[in-house]
Order: C-alpha cells, then sequence, then structure tokens
C-alpha cells in the first residue's frame, strides 16, 4: 500500500467526491479527486495554490467541476437550492458589508437562511464565536480576527449540518485561535461535518487527525495522518533515543540491523533511522541490556503530520507531479491540458 492510498471510508459518508477535475482555462487547479468523509471534524492541507479553495467552492455550489461529481447530504450542491439552508460556509476573502455591525450583518445572514428568529438566531451565533451582539461600531473598525470570527458567525447563524471553513484562523491571536478550534472540535463531536482548509500544520493537528491532503490539484492522501505515515514503509522512521553511552548503543544497533542511519548528538543522545519500527522496539531494549547502557528515552522525530506533509507534497515526495502547463510532457489528465496547482 502506498502512501497516497486512502485508508478506511467513513461509516456515514455526508460528502462524497468522485473523480472531480476543475479546469480553468489552460490550467488544472484540480486533477481526478476523490474521497468520502463523514460527521466530525476533517482538515484540509494543502500549500497555498493546491487546489483547496476551488475544490471548497466546488462543495459549496459556487462552482461546478469540469468532470466528475460531488454529493453533499446526498445532494448536488450546484442544482439542489434547498441544501444550502443545510452548509454553511466560511469564505477566505472578506465579504462583509463593513458599515454595518456584527450582529446586522449576521441576522441579514440569517434571513437569506430564513431562519424563524433571526435576531435571537444572530445573538447565539456571535455568542459561539465570543463576540458582543451589542457592539453598535461598524465591522470595518474590527480587526482582521474579529471579522474572521463574524464571518464564521454568519456561517452558523442558521445551525447547518455541514460546516465548510476556508482558512478560518488567519489573522486570529493565539487565544482566538484556540476558542475557533475548540468551537470546531466541538461541532464534530455534535455530529457534523466541518471541513476546515489550512496550511498551518499546527493548527491541523488540533482540529484531530483526519485530513484530506492536497498538492498541486491532486489529492496525495486521507485519512488518519498517523495511519499515513505508517503507509510510508520504503522510508525511514526517526527517533532521538536518550541513554546512558548513546554512542555504544547506537553501535549495537547498527551491528544487528535494526537502523539504517546514526547522528550522535552527544553522549546521551542520537538519532537513528529505521524501516522496521517494531522490530527496533524490540531490539532496542535487548541491545541496551546486552551493553550495559541505561534506555532514557525514545522519542519519535517524524510522528506527525510535518512529516506526512513534507514527504507527500514536498520536493522528490510521493505526491503530485510538478505542475505542468498545456503543452509539456508527460501524462495528462484532460487531452490538452496539463497539471498545475490553482486555489
Amino acid at each position: 500500500m502506498t502512501a497516497a492510498a486512502t485508508v478506511a471510508a467513513p461509516a456515514v459518508t455526508t460528502i462524497a467526491v468522485e473523480r472531480v477535475s476543475k479546469w480553468l482555462g489552460p490550467v488544472v487547479a484540480l486533477s481526478d479527486v476523490s474521497f468520502a468523509i463523514g460527521p466530525g471534524v476533517t482538515a484540509l492541507l494543502g500549500p497555498n495554490g493546491a487546489g483547496k479553495s476551488t475544490l471548497l467552492r466546488i462543495l459549496c455550489g459556487l462552482t461546478t467541476p469540469s468532470q466528475g461529481t460531488v454529493r453533499v447530504l446526498g445532494a448536488n450542491p450546484r442544482t439542489d437550492l434547498a441544501l444550502r439552508r443545510r452548509v454553511g460556509l466560511v469564505p477566505q476573502q472578506e465579504n462583509l458589508f463593513e458599515q454595518l455591525p456584527a450582529l446586522e450583518i449576521v441576522t441579514l445572514s440569517a434571513g437569506l437562511h430564513e431562519v424563524a428568529d433571526r435576531a435571537e438566531a444572530a445573538r447565539r451565533a456571535l455568542g459561539l464565536v465570543a463576540l458582543d451582539p451589542e457592539d453598535g461600531r461598524p465591522v470595518r473598525t474590527y480587526s482582521k480576527g474579529m471579522r474572521q470570527r463574524v464571518k464564521v458567525a454568519a456561517a452558523m447563524v442558521h445551525n447547518p449540518e455541514v460546516v465548510i471553513l476556508d482558512e478560518p484562523l488567519e489573522g486570529l491571536d493565539p487565544r482566538q485561535r484556540l476558542r475557533m478550534i475548540e468551537l470546531f472540535v466541538e461541532l464534530g463531536s455534535q455530529g457534523r461535518t466541518v471541513l476546515v482548509s489550512s496550511h498551518v500544520l499546527d493548527e491541523v493537528e488540533r482540529f484531530g487527525s483526519q485530513v484530506l491532503v492536497l498538492g498541486q490539484g491532486r489529492l496525495a492522501a486521507s485519512g488518519d495522518f498517523r495511519d499515513i505515515r505508517d503507509l510510508m514503509d520504503e522510508r525511514p522512521h526517526r527517533l532521538r533515543l536518550r541513554a546512558s553511552d548513546a554512542r555504544r548503543l547506537a553501535a549495537a544497533l547498527m551491528a544487528g540491523g535494526t537502523v539504517v542511519g546514526t547522528h550522535l548528538e552527544s553522549e546521551e543522545s542520537v538519532v537513528v533511522d529505521t524501516t522496521f519500527v517494531s522490530a527496533f522496539r524490540r531490539a532496542v531494549a535487548r541491545a541496551a541490556a546486552a551493553e550495559g547502557v541505561r534506555l532514557l528515552e525514545i522519542t519519535p522525530l517524524d510522528d506527525d503530520l510535518d512529516s506526512v506533509f513534507r514527504y507527500l507534497v514536498g520536493p522528490g515526495g510521493r505526491g503530485p507531479e510538478r505542475p505542468r502547463r498545456a503543452g509539456s510532457p508527460g501524462p495528462e489528465p484532460r487531452p490538452g491540458s496539463a497539471r498545475s496547482g490553482g486555489r
């Protein structure tokens, strides 16, 4: 199984994307993307230009795929207008009436979604994002982080089943980011489907472990990022060992064939690379005992999202190929066109 393979499908599918491509003139923004997600929080991860915003616009029905099919809650988001009352969108772009106060903006959103008690719903939504509904200042006086929270409140005012957020934490201070992350996780625990795009790795890890990794318009991987990391069998795992005599322990492990490389940091610390994690974990304790070395600590150095991301979409990784434009050599998803990233 390769790193680009998907892991198990969700028990309940709320968003299904099958072989979706999107062409913008000669540029391919998305190429043959397929995945299925269910309730809970899923992070859409990728660098700027990976195609994240294009994909989210398709899921909300704001644009159509050039080919392939999309279903959100079993419906076509482009043609089923009733679906829009069940989906909330936080776009990346600033789209607020800046001369209005936050309460009026969110009340207006409630009206567009035909919410019964618009004012009460707007107050409740602003409370969710820790904004004062009585603040009568126009939002043009708000900070970037406050405007972001107004956008989230406007997307949540009609109590949607699916929440799609495009870089919602941009501009928030650390305390605000933590509050928003807690809100997204809470929404997911309520059984809603929350799809959050980001290019900031430490943010994504706080959302949870379910990720979709986009690079150059292609889906590089999907599922639990720890499971994805485990699929990378041919790439050595890196661990730091702390021991009373790190040099002697490293030599014993190299002689035993369970590590393929070492880097001595100090007399008590060595970084090792191994392609056989299970065998290594069994062998390291035996080697330490045999050498009379006290093993103090084992710390994985690449068992995180940053490692997965760099491996999948970085130079030399297993992810999508480098961008091409029309006329470039190589396999093409559409005659006369070529792969390239796009937002």
